[in-house]
């Protein structure tokens, strides 16, 4: 129930994740990257990581967020390489010029802390 006595719409509070994972996602610097269960955290979703990773398998064709930042655990890069969304994920980290071994990226290297935009 809000706070006028009307129960919450289920839509509108699906909107407001996508809109909180969609804002935290676009500040995510070219050349870095993020677990999805960081930008959870970060958008407000605590360990949301499945629910990050159901938005962006959402996002519309020929989008402008850069979700091919977003990875999993660990520096793993979870969409497989022999699919259309893996190669284009690792073509353009790879542009960006992010190191790409074994399927991982190394998140002391290219990990993004927000904090770091202050500094």
């Amino acid at each position: 129930m809000s706070s006028s006595g009307t129960p919450h719409n289920p839509l509108e509070s699906q909107q407001a994740r996508r809109e909180a994972v969609f804002l935290v996602l676009a500040e995510i610097p070219e050349g870095r990257v993020i677990s999805y269960g960081e930008l959870a955290r970060l958008a407000g979703l605590g360990r949301g990581a499945r629910l990050v990773g159901r938005i962006l398998s959402q996002l519309p064709e020929g989008t402008r967020l850069p979700w091919h930042r977003v990875i999993a655990a660990g520096g793993r890069i979870s969409l497989p390489a022999g699919s259309p969304s893996g190669h284009e994920q690792r073509a353009r980290l790879r542009a960006e010029g992010v190191r790409i071994h074994n399927d991982r990226v190394d998140v002391r290297r290219h990990g993004w802390l927000r904090q770091e935009q202050s500094e």
